[in-house]
């Protein structure tokens, strides 16, 4: 089974940037976007809404969408996040924004681990503080945290860290024994994580996904999550991301967020959301199950046809990291690939330093695209 994705010919109507962005010769696979239908609840949820002409601003009172969360976070991850305690605004980013503006003070420095989702270079200032790189360690077969550099790093100085869990790019779940050591290294420092875990409702199978506030006391006194439905039922655009904390301390920065941090959610993003972690559980199970079928299919085509190709394999979320430095198309090989095989995929240095060479590729999508990605990039490789 799996979620079939929409044909070529109804995608190319859409208006999202993952169809605009580029002309109709061009093989989008770049921005975490997914070409599957909506979820048919969320679809009639907001059908109805529109019918009813419920169009206008949301009841950051109703505790629906929160409890919804809480219900999926339980059923999922064994954590049953208070309702009480969290809080709703735009998207994730903002929830990183608004939180390092009250956890750092300008110039404070604040930790990421690169290769990394890029925006999180921006949010940082954005907020008023300052980046301090801590790359993934990397053993040439996998990555993980480098606590060590992380401890050197706040010792130095910085005030926190800004963690991605799981990882984006490459679909990296965090041990359990990892987050727990990184609380105990943040305490000692008299740190704070904010951790953003917007991929974590697309963990593979077999997979444990550990959200940070759940290992430790101290990572709850320290720690505020930010949580979303936005990547699992591809609602990027409606707009909605909760602030989940579970320490009085961080309860009160979130009760203490200007009236407008809340307001500016969408209405419409909250109720698809709630709908989403409380009905659509069946349609993202199945969703996971095309993505990891779209893996094995990526995996086995690379190794056919791109045999120095290296894939990270991803345990969550429908993005693959794929080194492609063998075939000398310099540090950013996506940017060549768009020119010579029209084929538009995330450009690897703006995951940081330790990108160059590799390219994001998104698996969201029918399987007849991994292929056709797989033989442009080959075609160019061939001499």
């Amino acid at each position: 089974m799996g979620t079939p994705a929409d044909p070529l010919d109804l995608l190319r109507t859409r208006t999202s940037e993952k169809w605009r962005a580029y002309p109709a010769d061009v093989l989008p696979m770049f921005v975490a976007e997914m070409d599957y239908p909506l979820a048919p609840q969320i679809a009639d949820a907001l059908r109805a809404a529109i019918d009813r002409s419920d169009t206008g601003y949301v009841d950051p009172r109703d505790p629906a969408p929160r409890e919804a969360f809480a219900a999926f976070a339980r059923d999922s991850w064994g954590w049953s996040p208070d309702p009480e305690r969290m809080g709703i605004t735009t998207d994730v980013s903002v929830v990183i924004v608004e939180t390092l503006s009250r956890l750092a003070a300008p110039g404070d420095g604040v930790i990421i681990t690169p290769p990394v989702y890029p925006p999180f270079f921006d949010l940082i200032p954005e907020a008023g503080a300052r980046v301090v790189e801590v790359p993934l360690h990397a053993d040439g077969t996998a990555y993980s945290l480098d606590l060590a550099g992380i401890d050197r790093a706040l010792a130095a100085g910085a005030r926190g860290v800004l963690l991605c869990n799981p990882h984006n790019p490459l679909g990296l779940v965090h041990t359990r024994d990892e987050l727990a050591e990184l609380s105990r290294i943040v305490a000692r420092h008299d740190g704070f994580v904010v951790s953003d875990e917007i991929h974590a409702p697309l963990t593979h199978p077999g997979v444990v996904f550990t959200p940070y506030l759940t290992v430790s006391d101290a990572a709850r006194e320290h720690g505020i999550a930010a949580e979303s439905g936005s990547k699992a039922f591809n609602l990027a655009g409606l707009k909605a991301a909760f602030f989940v904390a579970e320490s009085e301390r961080m309860s009160q920065l979130v009760r203490g967020l200007p009236d407008e941090v809340t307001f500016r959610t969408g209405h419409l993003g909250l109720l698809a959301t709630r709908v989403g972690f409380a009905d659509a559980r069946a349609w993202l199970a199945e969703t996971i199950a095309s993505i990891v079928a779209n893996v094995e299919l990526l995996e086995a085509q690379l190794a056919a046809k791109l045999p120095e190709a290296r894939l990270t394999r991803p345990s969550a979320s429908y993005l693959a990291w794929i080194d492609l430095s063998a075939y000398g198309w310099g540090d950013d090989p996506a940017s060549v690939l768009l020119e010579r095989s029209r084929l538009a995929l995330s450009n690897g240095p703006a995951f940081g330093r330790e990108g160059r060479g590799h390219v994001r590729l998104n698996l969201a999508c029918a399987p007849e695209l991994v292929i056709e990605a797989v033989d442009r990039m080959a075609a160019l490789a061939r001499p």
